[in-house]
């Protein structure tokens, strides 16, 4: 399957990623399929004339990326690709990221319903005691296939409109965007490692204690209001996050 003529040891582009550029070409061509196990470092190093060392970059570059993943003992297999987002760094909608990426996304709704909200969330939401708010719980899919749960509370004073709205074909922010006092400008968000719980094995069909990615995220209006406080739980074996950093000069 791999073309040995295309690694080229005469330009100054490192051996280790056109090795990497080739395995996944073949992977993107459907050379090698989901589960299929790739040549070893001994025989991709005999094929191409190159180190072990310059074999093992390159496996590892694929496999911190999520294409491939290694059994010890049994060998480097081709896995499902991680659904890459730049979450961190938009004010997109998840559908919008998800459709950039080729898939489709749905979403399922757990609840929707005007509740008293606990205490911690009201203090976020600069609620009064006993105040009301939106809860909104959701599922969210890639291609039938679920990738995070997010629970999403919002001031009933200001957001009762979204009460009238379909949650599962609509997004939140383009309705929330309907108004200018609750369209969101503003996102500060919390991200931390935790395990999965049982509500995580549930919903997200992940075994109790792998990986979630975890993103409380408060929205606020054009005049700093606070208009959504959420709670995201993201798998961490399906999902990675992209930041970019600018120099301030």
């Amino acid at each position: 399957m791999l073309d040995v003529s295309k690694l080229n040891k005469e330009v100054p582009i490192p051996l280790y990623f056109q090795l990497k550029e080739l395995i996944l070409a073949e992977i993107m061509a459907g050379n090698y399929q989901v589960g299929d196990a790739i040549p070893t470092e001994k025989e991709l190093s005999e094929m191409f004339q190159i180190s072990r060392t310059t074999v093992r970059q390159a496996i590892s570059d694929l496999e911190h990326k999520g294409w491939l993943v290694r059994m010890k003992s049994k060998g480097t297999f081709v896995s499902k690709p991680k659904f890459h987002q730049n979450f961190t760094n938009a004010l997109e909608s998840f559908n919008d990221q998800i459709e950039k990426s080729g898939r489709v996304p749905s979403t399922i709704l757990l609840d929707f319903e005007v509740v008293v909200p606990p205490e911690d969330i009201a203090l976020h939401l600069q609620l009064e005691t006993g105040e009301k708010a939106i809860y909104i719980h959701r599922k969210r899919c890639a291609d039938g296939e679920p990738i995070v749960t997010t629970k999403s509370y919002l001031p009933y004073r200001t957001c009762s409109f979204v009460m009238e709205h379909n949650l599962e074909t609509e997004s939140l922010y383009p309705i929330l965007a309907m108004k200018e006092s609750t369209k969101i400008y503003k996102i500060e968000r919390l991200i931390e490692a935790v395990e999965a719980t049982a509500t995580d094995m549930k919903y997200l069909e992940i075994k109790r204690g792998k990986a979630i990615q975890q993103f409380i995220s408060k929205g606020f209006n054009a005049s700093d209001e606070v208009i959504e406080y959420s709670i995201s739980r993201y798998r961490g074996d399906r999902n990675t996050f992209e930041t970019i950093l600018l120099r301030n000069e």
